[in-house]
């Protein structure tokens, strides 16, 4: 007979979104259980955000020595130990993993079941051996997604490389075809370039195609220029195994074409060897398995079908983080974790809003953004303005030789904030006090009026604000007191 455990909240999967929303109902002393059946800390930890900003980081290390005569100091073409980056990047994920471990949670006071779960009616959940059975006030899923793989004709014929397995090779590529140029192949791509590797990123339409298109040309620009062979509009016949499998085991012969610009017309057909190939087309939801239709949950092919509460078809059941199909960054579910927690304990009816959650792609230059980038704001609203400053203008970059990028910042008719992008160094942290400017519906003279500490790179945000004077009328000398703060504020 199986075990029978009744507990005030079940959760399904212990990602970054399950590990937060578990910890937290257990400390409001709720009896909390947790079901994941791989390791714990999901994929961030394991496969995705962190190993991916390790090696981006050992990559950068590799490409400063490249660029150091700009310092007056002497280039070098780095010797890259391919195994030690490995290890590198796996002795990260091992400092990070006791935070997100079952002996951490179990102290925490939440009982952890290494193991799947499916649902066996509404309000049951049982364990993949049928040996434990769970039944609670309210249940979470956070599955996750994982690695789409696209219908190419004959890539199951070949061992290719995902985000799940890229990070276990202690060899260095020899030649890295990619397929996908959205954020997780353009942030491989551009590091395993800069640890060595010759690079090849084949993208059926365009670079970061959800961004506004100003910005994403100059992470496409800079990764041309550190050699990346980048093929946009490339469709792809056939993949064939490699010629050489020994050798390459996660190799593979690509046939395909790119279309002609502006037309749907094909070029002849191209033949690319890859040592190996890596696919990054993007993610897909994790809920096979889990007898959603058993509980009357609805889903679709993006994922779990959710409320702006999180909450499902089913009252007792919310789902968060990549599993619902939305954005899908460990920061978003971390944000539903706290909805979810919200609504749960104290029925707040607390929802989701879209508008206010930033992303970031960490290539180099990063590109950062948050709200209405330039097109939506056109399409949803009769007048707006749009306020940009260059890395150029700025001093630390200037001293940082990082002058490259800008911040281009959306306002309404009435000068609130409803969007912010950035493209150029350090645009990650850039875009925090945006996206809290953002969700707090600022108007833009708030932000001329702090100040900021120089010389930053943040400051190219307050020269932008300030810049919203310049329409103001030629008299009592305004524009000479603006051109003065332009230059010295």
């Amino acid at each position: 007979m199986s075990e029978q455990i009744r507990a005030d909240i079940c959760v399904i999967g212990a990602g970054s979104g399950g590990l937060t929303v578990a910890a937290a109902m257990a400390a409001f002393g709720e009896t909390v259980v947790l079901f994941e059946k791989g390791d714990m800390g999901g994929d961030c930890l394991n496969t995705g955000c962190v190993p991916s900003k390790a090696m981006i980081a050992a990559a950068k290390r590799a490409q400063s020595m490249r660029e150091a005569s700009q310092f007056g100091v002497s280039s070098v073409e780095p010797r890259v130990d391919y195994r030690a980056v490995h290890d590198h990047i796996h002795s990260v994920i091992a400092a990070i993993a006791p935070n997100d471990s079952v002996e951490r949670f179990e102290s925490l006071g939440v009982q952890v079941i290494k193991s799947a779960a499916r649902f066996k009616d509404k309000r049951t959940v049982v364990s993949a051996d049928g040996e434990i059975e769970v039944k609670a006030r309210a249940f979470v899923i956070a599955t996750g997604s994982s690695p789409a793989i696209p219908p190419i004709s004959g890539l199951d014929t070949v061992d290719y490389l995902t985000n799940e397995t890229l990070f276990s090779l202690t060899e260095r590529p020899e030649r890295l075809v990619i397929i996908g140029g959205g954020p997780i192949g353009l942030e491989l791509a551009q590091a395993q370039r800069r640890l060595g590797a010759e690079v090849v990123v084949l993208e059926a339409f365009s670079l970061l195609s959800r961004e506004d298109p100003e910005l994403s040309s100059l992470v496409g620009d800079r990764l041309r220029r550190e050699g990346i062979t980048i093929h946009e509009g490339a469709k792809i016949t056939r993949i064939d195994p490699p010629t050489n499998p020994e050798r390459h085991p996660y190799g593979a012969r690509i046939h395909f074409s790119v279309s002609q610009e502006g037309g749907e017309d094909q070029a002849g057909e191209e033949i690319l060897d890859a040592s190996h190939l890596l696919v990054a087309t993007g993610r897909t939801a994790n809920v096979d398995g889990l007898g959603l239709e058993t509980a009357g949950i609805g889903y679709d092919r993006h994922g779990i079908t959710v409320k702006p509460t999180l909450r499902t078809s089913n009252r007792r059941v919310y789902a968060i983080g990549d599993v619902t199909g939305g954005m899908q960054f460990t920061h978003v579910a971390g944000y539903h974790a706290g909805l979810v927690v919200r609504n749960i304990l104290f029925r707040l009816g607390a929802k989701e809003d879209l508008g206010i959650l930033p992303r970031v792609t960490f290539t180099d230059p990063e590109l950062a953004h948050v709200g209405y980038d330039e097109g939506q704001a056109r399409r949803k609203f009769s007048k707006i303005r749009i306020l940009r400053w260059p890395y150029g203008d700025n001093d630390r970059a200037q001293a940082e030789r990082q002058t490259g990028g800008f911040i281009k910042i959306i306002l309404n008719r009435k000068g609130v904030v409803i969007g912010a992008s950035v493209v150029g160094a350090n645009a990650g942290e850039i875009i925090n006090m945006w996206a809290l400017i953002v969700s707090q519906k600022m108007n833009i003279k708030a932000v001329t009026g702090y100040v900021s500490p120089y010389p930053t790179f943040s400051e190219i945000g307050r020269r932008a604000a300030i810049s919203s004077f310049a329409d103001l009328p030629a008299k009592s000398g305004v524009r000479s007191i603006i051109s003065l703060l332009k230059k010295f504020g």
